[in-house]
Formats: structure tokens, C-alpha cells, sequence
């Protein structure tokens, strides 16, 4: 009994973390990972050992980078001013509130906005927000992709 509720606990971190890759609250990867190794330790890592753990921590530090450094690199490329990477950090944290429209939309309005007040340039700051929403679903692909990626070595290691 003890280890089917382990493993209920194991495949609930996985699907909470497979949650968290487009949902910036939860760290998705993170609590992917914890499901691996919580599923790996039940296992005793007979089938998933320390080389199959390794490789995806390091997948998963990479899916957080690649995340981080999207969206940066999309408002960067924009030109964006330091007061866009605030209201574009402002709005995601505001998206939260609202749902998974919330998430994808308001981090574009808050670049939008901080761009706006730094430059005051209707031009320039819809360039700026709709570059960083950009880069922001381009981390957010990555990262899906990634945690999809974690997700299938796990159950093929399980499994073979």
C-alpha cells in the first residue's frame, strides 16, 4: 500500500510539474524532477540510476535558463528599456491573477507600459511588448518541450 501511494505521489509531482511549464507559479521542471527522483528512490534507482538522474537535472536547468533567458533576449532585441523588463515582470506576476490569459497577456501589456513611460512612443513600446510576449512564448515551448522530454526518459528507463 505504502508504495502505491509513492508512486500516486510521483506521478502527481509529474503532472503538477507538466502544469507548471506554462503556469509561471509553479516551477515545472523542479517538480518534475522531484517526481523522477522520488520515483527513481522507490524503484531503489535499479532502472533509473544516478546517469539518467544526472542527465535530467541538467535538462531541467536548462529548460529554467532557456525560459529566463527568452524572454529577456526578446525584449533585448526590441531595445527595450529597463522600465519594460519591470512592467513585463510586473504583468506576469499580475497574470497570475487572471487566469491563463492573464499569463500569456499581461506580461505583453506590462512591457508595453514600462516601455511607454521610459520613451513615451506608442511605436516603440508596442515593439517592446510584443517582442518580449514573443520571447516569452518561445521559453515557454522550450520548456514544455523540455519537461515533455524529462517526462519520456523516465518512463522509457522505467520501462526498458
Amino acid at each position: 500500500m505504502t508504495t502505491t501511494l509513492l508512486w500516486l505521489a510521483s506521478i502527481a509531482l509529474i503532472v503538477v510539474g507538466l502544469a507548471g511549464t506554462v503556469l509561471p507559479a509553479l516551477p515545472g521542471t523542479a517538480f518534475i524532477l522531484g517526481g523522477i527522483v522520488l520515483g527513481a528512490w522507490i524503484d531503489d534507482f535499479t532502472r533509473v540510476g544516478t546517469g539518467t538522474l544526472a542527465l535530467l537535472s541538467v535538462l531541467a536547468v536548462v529548460a529554467w535558463v532557456l525560459d529566463y533567458v527568452a524572454s529577456l533576449l526578446g525584449a533585448q532585441r526590441a531595445g527595450a528599456s529597463r522600465q519594460a523588463l519591470i512592467g513585463a515582470a510586473l504583468g506576469t506576476v499580475a497574470g497570475l491573477l487572471f487566469g491563463l490569459v492573464g499569463v500569456l497577456f499581461l506580461p505583453l501589456v506590462g512591457a508595453a507600459a514600462g516601455e511607454y513611460l521610459a520613451r513615451r512612443s506608442h511605436g516603440q513600446a508596442v515593439k517592446v511588448g510584443v517582442a518580449t510576449w514573443l520571447g516569452l512564448l518561445a521559453g515557454m515551448l522550450a520548456k514544455v518541450v523540455i519537461a515533455c522530454v524529462m517526462v519520456g526518459i523516465f518512463v522509457v528507463a522505467l520501462v526498458w
